[in-house]
């Protein structure tokens, strides 16, 4: 009997630590983007999986959404999400979104600027290093590396 309640055991804890890691990232989001764009489309779909509810907003005037956000000039990228308090710049990786949300920050937003191959919404493989920065007032501050 013991043998069988410890893999159970195991099993639940092991679920219950997955969901309270999802359980951090909001489940709503509006992802502003330029009409054209089909790889913030992706990312949008990305998101989705994860289990976030994004709306897509297509025609959204992205320089008045960047300012609006506080995006540092030079750090922009396709498309910007506003998920929870937060907003999102460009195609940040899961694992440094869920960091994020664990951390909870006092800052603006999170980015990764420009369209990086191999992130999530954008095909090939990874070349280089992702440098993830926090921002707050047009001001970046680094946040991790992937």
């Amino acid at each position: 009997m013991r043998r069988v309640f410890t893999p159970l055991l195991l099993a639940g804890l092991t679920s219950l630590s997955a969901t309270a890691a999802q359980a951090a990232l909001p489940e709503t989001a509006t992802l502003y983007k330029n009409p054209q764009c089909l790889c913030c489309d992706a990312y949008a779909r990305h998101l989705e999986a994860q289990g976030v509810d994004v709306s897509v907003v297509s025609d959204a005037d992205m320089n008045e959404i960047k300012t609006r956000a506080g995006v540092p000039y030079g750090k922009g990228s396709c498309h910007t999400v506003k998920i929870g308090d937060y907003w999102i710049e460009g195609h940040v990786p899961m694992a440094a979104l869920e960091a994020f949300f664990d951390d909870a920050p006092a800052t603006a937003g999170i980015g990764l600027a420009g369209m990086p191959i191999g992130t999530p919404g954008m095909p090939g493989a990874k070349t280089e290093p992702y440098h993830v920065y926090t921002f707050s007032e047009h001001e970046a501050a680094s946040y991790m590396t992937l």
